[in-house]
């Protein structure tokens, strides 16, 4: 089996469909570095000429940055020939004076934002990324990052979304997190169409296979896999590469758990990671199969799962993971990698 990054998958029980493959903002917004505008428009443009046609977004990225750049770029493309997707629960608001660079956020305006799962603050926030991107609607909307705010969120956000979507103003609404536990709750006390997950259904790190997944295949709830390289950890492993956002050194749990990475303490060592990586890519290497591909089609190859979504500073690395998802790899690859206890064996993998 081999995967085409066009492909249309459904999302929950909705009539909305997604390509495969989707292109993330978070680059465009300035991390992991500075991106100059003129360079993010052309990533994008070059990635439409690739075909890609399905963008996320959220205020969170670039502290509003990311959405008024993608909407700089949209602006002159027809509506109807792209899916977009943006979040809610964060406000960002212009600083009152110039201060140093964002840290995290290289090259953002001078701003802040802060949480607000409301339901006044969520229908603010849809127009706030409205009026940023300069569009007229969003096919999808999604609870971000609700960690340490989940009665708000239930209560607030999430009734928010669900009017807008009843009304017809989005197709679809979930929530995005980088976690399975709180998703879960979401699946079980709302009726959830999708959920972005971030790093918890990678060639690595899937254990949503069993926290997240069984709920939401009764609840209808689908799947947008994010992180699918786990911050690069799954495109060159070492002990220098990062995983889940921060380096994987020795305060790599301490560091996660600072940005709401649930962290397993059976697995609390960046190092866990790091050797985890380098015996699937000894396997993948074995089959000269870039680990990368791995990753993509692993991610893929699961039914509940309705798109990916990667993030490229360049469109060139748009074309290398369109060109991975097509790539064939060896079924005997998977079979020794399950074989190894590096995939689980119920997980499916392309066949």
């Amino acid at each position: 089996m081999t995967f085409k990054f066009n492909e249309t998958r459904k999302v929950g029980r909705t009539a909305l469909n997604l390509p495969l493959l989707g292109l993330g903002t978070v680059q465009i917004g300035g991390w992991p570095r500075r991106l100059p505008e003129e360079k993010a428009l052309e990533a994008l443009q070059g990635s439409w000429d690739l075909g890609i046609r399905f963008f996320d977004t959220a205020p969170m990225y670039g502290i509003g940055m990311s959405e008024e750049r993608l909407g700089k770029f949209l602006r002159t493309k027809p509506r109807d020939s792209y899916k977009l997707c943006t979040k809610v629960g964060r406000i960002v608001k212009d600083q009152e004076k110039t201060t140093e660079e964002d840290a995290f956020w290289r090259g953002a305006p001078a701003r802040k934002y802060h949480f607000d799962f409301s339901y006044d603050g969520v229908m603010r926030s849809v127009d706030d990324s409205t009026r940023r991107m300069g569009v007229d609607r969003f096919d999808m909307l999604l609870i971000h990052d609700a960690d340490r705010h989940y009665d708000e969120a239930i209560d607030g956000a999430y009734k928010a979304l669900d009017r807008l979507r009843a009304d017809g103003t989005v197709t679809a609404i979930g929530a995005g997190m980088n976690q399975n536990p709180m998703l879960a709750r979401f699946a079980q006390d709302g009726v959830m169409d999708i959920f972005l997950l971030a790093g918890r259904y990678t060639l690595l790190d899937h254990s949503a296979l069993d926290a997240l997944f069984p709920v939401c295949e009764k609840r209808g709830t689908t799947i947008l896999i994010g992180g699918v390289f786990n911050s690069g950890m799954l495109n060159d492993p070492s002990p220098e590469a990062s995983f889940d956002y921060v380096p994987a050194d020795e305060k790599w749990r301490e560091n996660a758990l600072d940005h709401g990475v649930r962290v397993p303490e059976e697995h609390e060592t960046g190092a866990y990671w790091v050797a985890r990586a380098l015996a699937i890519k000894k396997i993948c290497d074995r089959y000269n199969v870039p680990l990368s591909a791995a990753a993509l089609q692993f991610s893929a190859a699961h039914p509940i799962v309705s798109s990916i979504v990667v993030g490229a500073g360049r469109a060139e690395r748009i074309k290398e993971n369109m060109d991975y998802l097509g790539l064939k790899i060896p079924a005997a690859m998977w079979a020794d990698l399950k074989q190894a206890g590096l995939v689980a064996q119920h997980a499916p993998v392309p066949a």
